[in-house]
């Protein structure tokens, strides 16, 4: 896997986003989603280029990783023990997505995958990559991999399920490390050090899993 390499340009945009959101919010009136505006200016301060592309980025990774789960479960003959892990990366991911949706929201910054906002336009402020320009999402099951899957019955499948949520955990815990080192917004860094702890002990499941099969 690549590992990314994300420009730099987190004072800029920090600045950049904290002007945008004072000049459209005519006062404190555009401050409803927190709960005061200087509450809302300093969470605007306070999130860097790192915390934006991470929680793009983990948004279709965690997608795909949900679509890999309900592939497996829509198939018969999957242990038990292999079906509640299944189970249980949906459970965590897409409360994870809906939150990264929020914070994209606060920041006033477009998930990668709406891309037909009016918002898109942001892409090109100074220091902000474009979309083409973003670096590749690690772990990510090509389209062949999917459908390798998708044809997979009974134990084989849940053999290439586990093989296959390995690698996208271990992309997932790389960009997730990055977030760490570099991130600034705290509640972001915090969620990533979450999903690494998290997907590190499932890894662990996961090949204790593969020798029972």
């Amino acid at each position: 896997m690549n590992k990314k390499a994300l420009t730099a340009g987190a004072i800029a945009l920090a600045v950049a986003f904290t002007t945008s959101a004072c000049s459209g919010s005519g006062g404190d009136e555009g401050t409803t989603s927190a709960p005061t505006a200087a509450t809302s200016d300093a969470n605007i301060a306070s999130f860097d280029q790192e915390d934006v592309m991470f929680s793009r980025m983990m948004i279709p990774h965690h997608a795909q990783a949900i679509e890999m789960s309900d592939m497996l479960l829509a198939k018969d003959g999957i242990p038990e023990p292999v079906r509640a892990l299944a189970e249980q990366i949906k459970a965590e991911q897409q409360p994870e997505i809906e939150q990264f949706e929020v914070w994209l929201d606060e920041w006033d910054m477009t998930p990668m995958h709406r891309e037909d906002t009016p918002r898109m336009d942001r892409l090109d402020m100074p220091g902000m990559p474009h979309m083409g320009d973003m670096p590749h999402m690690d772990g990510m099951m090509s389209e062949q991999d999917m459908q390798a899957l998708s044809d997979a019955q009974g134990v084989a499948a849940a053999r290439m399920y586990l093989e296959q949520m390995i690698v996208h955990h271990e992309g997932a815990i790389e960009m997730a490390q990055g977030e760490i080192e570099d991130g600034r917004y705290p509640d972001t860094v915090e969620l990533a050090r979450t999903i690494a702890d998290t997907q590190q002990k499932e890894i662990d499941t996961m090949r204790q899993l593969l020798t029972t099969l």
